[in-house]
């Protein structure tokens, strides 16, 4: 599962959560992160992606930057777009996004994760190139999640899904 899961950041602007973007996905066991189109800051080898990834360097040196969204995810099986805009039309679950991201895996199929810049987040055009939409719900009155607690959770969920789908098989 690890190795067919890509996290995705497209156009990301600080360089503190390139970092623990890189730390939240290498604590549960992924090391597939790229950038698309990051602000000339946001970038791996700042001193403070550095710093904040906390031994997630090796996740910064194998980061992988595009241009485009198309190219970040080619390759993938399924691409699930994250928004914390409210009215998405058939939001998943992080739950049910990620069964099927377990389910993918165990098949030898690729998932592409997106998730968008820390002020405006995902474009509709952007979120048109996902087969599915993933909202986390809030409880309180805040815009969004930060951006790498969103991919923390994500990644949280994934593993937890997998362990699961470990135990449960014969």
């Amino acid at each position: 599962m690890h190795e067919h899961t890509r996290f995705v950041l497209v156009r990301p602007h600080y360089p503190e959560n390139v970092g623990a973007c890189a730390r939240a996905i290498k604590t549960m066991g992924f090391d597939d992160l790229a950038l698309v189109r990051s602000s000339r800051l946001a970038v791996p080898e700042h001193p403070m992606a550095f710093k904040m990834s906390v031994r997630a360097w090796d996740v910064l040196e194998r980061c992988r930057r595009y241009d485009t969204i198309d190219a970040a995810v080619e390759g993938g099986n399924l691409v699930i777009a994250t928004s914390s805009r409210r009215g998405l039309e058939r939001p998943i679950t992080l739950r049910e996004a990620a069964a099927r991201i377990v389910e993918h895996a165990g098949r030898g199929e690729s998932t592409r994760l997106l998730f968008g810049n820390e002020k405006t987040g995902l474009t509709t055009e952007d979120l048109d190139r996902a087969a599915l939409r993933l909202r986390i719900p809030m409880a309180g009155d805040q815009p969004s999640i930060n951006l790498a607690q969103a991919v923390q959770l994500v990644a949280y969920e994934i593993f937890v899904a997998a362990l699961a789908a470990r135990s449960s098989s014969p």
